[in-house]
């Protein structure tokens, strides 16, 4: 029997002129013991407008629900999901479409004072355990739609922008940087680096002179220099490595297509960033339709038509937005699962894929009972989980312990996050 070396993770092909082509994902990559360890990634998809709580919803629990009609898309992935009800974040996270931001976190940001680490999203938090591991701890995509789409935050409570153009994206996924660039690229971090030396001496100086609240206010500008420094050591390290190459291109003038089209483009791009190990932790936060409503069959605009009131004719065409999403994020789940890795499993295993959002009724600029479904990552799925709260409307299980729980699974050994009480019961790994 032939006998094979392992191969280091980072292993490029190399030719004549200084031409690298990075190899995928291999299996000789893996060591013997690490062919079972690959590693555990995290989707988290925002929906800013939510979904109509009684077309997502079952009204039965357990395995045995009816499939609602929002999720009649999914179907095929039935025993793969598990739906969660009447799971949301205590009051410090209500505030109608305000309440957005608050998805990942439970905490709005004008809250976020004096907590710990102030209304660091899910997201944020996973990316300071992968940290190093890929050439970007995480990323933040949209497809647009307004300043509603920041559900990613650091640790000193700084909103992290995301990416809009699939071209940016892209470029900065797979496109090679020539010298002239890397070059120039080192300086300007050099720059920042020495910029960022000088205040943090600043800041030092005033910490001792100044009082208690300012003090605090200092602490947390000391946090986001750490960040940022942390960021550009990051870039400096990756900046000489090629960037991997994949057989995939955009379509012609991606940015200027409907909304239609563009969608599925940000979903083809995540799931290529992580089979190829640039990142382990994305969001991807969907807010208004923009122009031409999209390219949708509908008539009315999509902030309007969840007011719907009832009105029959504003819910059937909200009914199409919402299923596109739902069939949207059924054909990312499906992408996960064709790509196979060296554990014997798929990319669909490997990665928790959460759906949600922070509002959980539109009409009503509510922020309760959040609509959360989490597919993948290991656990025991196809299940509809209800959780009951008392009569105070006081929350008795909060979706912080889901969040806890997929902390957890990706890796890390902490037992609080937000406002947790705990991880969540019912969720059970397979």
């Amino acid at each position: 029997m032939a006998s094979f070396r392992s191969i280091n993770r980072r292993t490029f092909l190399r030719g004549a002129g200084g031409v690298a082509l990075a190899l995928p994902y291999l299996d000789a990559m893996a060591g013997p013991s690490s062919r079972t360890n690959v590693p555990m990634r995290m989707v988290c998809v925002g929906i800013n407008f939510g979904f109509v709580p009684k077309l997502f919803f079952p009204t039965q629990t357990g395995t045995a629900y009816r499939l609602p009609s929002l999720l009649e898309p999914l179907k095929q992935h039935r025993n793969d999901f598990t739906i969660f009800s009447q799971l949301d974040h205590r009051g410090d996270a209500q505030g109608g479409h305000g309440g957005i931001h608050a998805y990942l976190s439970g905490v709005l940001s004008k809250n976020a004072r004096g907590l710990p680490e102030a209304n660091i999203s899910l997201d944020q938090k996973a990316a300071q355990f992968s940290g190093q591991s890929t050439r970007y701890p995480s990323l933040q995509l949209t497809p647009g739609g307004g300043g509603n789409n920041m559900i990613s935050w650091t640790s000193a409570g700084v909103a992290i922008p995301p990416i809009e153009k699939l071209s940016t994206i892209f470029a900065a996924l797979f496109h090679a940087t020539d010298q002239s660039q890397r070059r120039q690229i080192d300086r300007r971090l050099a720059t920042h680096q020495s910029i960022l030396d000088l205040v943090k001496t600043d800041a030092d100086y005033l910490q001792k002179n100044v009082g208690h609240r300012d003090r605090e206010k200092l602490s947390e500008y000391f946090t986001s220099i750490r960040q940022v420094e942390q960021q550009l050591t990051q870039t400096r390290a990756w900046l000489d490595k090629p960037k991997p190459a994949v057989n995939y291109a955009l379509p012609t003038a991606a940015d200027s297509l409907d909304f239609v089209e563009r969608v599925p483009l940000y979903y083809d791009l995540i799931k290529l960033a992580l089979q190829t190990d640039s990142t382990r932790i994305v969001t991807l936060a969907i807010g208004d339709l923009g122009g031409n409503l999209g390219g949708l069959a509908i008539t009315r605009g999509y902030h309007q038509l969840t007011h719907h009131g009832k009105v029959p004719e504003y819910l059937d065409e909200l009914t199409v937005i919402e299923e596109f999403h739902t069939a949207q994020f059924s054909r990312f789940l499906d992408l996960l699962k064709s790509v196979p890795e060296p554990n014997g499993k798929t990319l669909f295993d490997n990665t928790m894929s959460l759906l949600g959002s922070g509002m959980g009724n539109a009409s009503s600029h509510s922020n309760r009972d959040l609509p959360l479904l989490l597919a993948g990552g290991g656990f025991r799925h196809g299940n509809h989980l209800t959780f009951e709260k008392d009569k105070r409307r006081q929350i008795a299980t909060p979706a912080s312990n889901l969040f806890l729980s997929m902390l957890q699974r990706f890796g890390m050994e902490v037992d609080q996050f937000g406002r947790s009480t705990g991880t969540l019961s019912g969720l059970e790994i397979a």
